[in-house]
């Protein structure tokens, strides 16, 4: 079910990425509105900011689930991929996609993303094996 779940995760983001634009005017156009309303409102928030925290946000699910693919030895071969993926997405939209905007700075907030996705795995298997161990030292008493 994993692989399943990875494989739909991937076709979106191919969808997402690999498109020759990134997204319709309108939808530019309401980014810029929420942002501008959390402007006025003190919170410093940046179309740069919101595309950065886009281009983590993205990748998180990528250290999640390839994370759940491989054991938890060869967290880095995690790391690997999810540079790689996004180096792969970048060049294809250097190459092929004249209407996008490929940068290194994509590239290492989808990293980061990965890393991230680690971390949240990682936590969730800590918690779950503490839980575990909880009731087993509960069905021993």
């Amino acid at each position: 079910m994993i692989t399943i779940t990875f494989a739909v995760y991937l076709a979106g983001v191919a969808r997402l990425t690999l498109w020759p634009e990134a997204f319709s005017d309108q939808t530019g156009d309401s980014i810029r509105t929420v942002i501008a309303w959390l402007t006025a409102r003190g919170l410093p928030v940046t179309y740069a900011g919101v595309e950065a925290a886009a281009n983590v946000a993205l990748f998180v699910p990528f250290g999640v689930l390839a994370g759940l693919l491989v054991s938890r030895r060869r967290w880095w071969v995690v790391l690997a991929a999810g540079c790689a993926t996004s180096a792969a997405i970048e060049t294809s939209q250097l190459l092929f996609l004249p209407t996008r905007f490929p940068s290194l700075q994509d590239v290492a907030l989808n990293t980061l993303g990965s890393a991230v996705g680690l971390q949240i795995l990682g936590l969730a298997r800590r918690a779950r094996d503490r839980y575990r161990q909880g009731r087993a030292s509960a069905r021993q008493v």
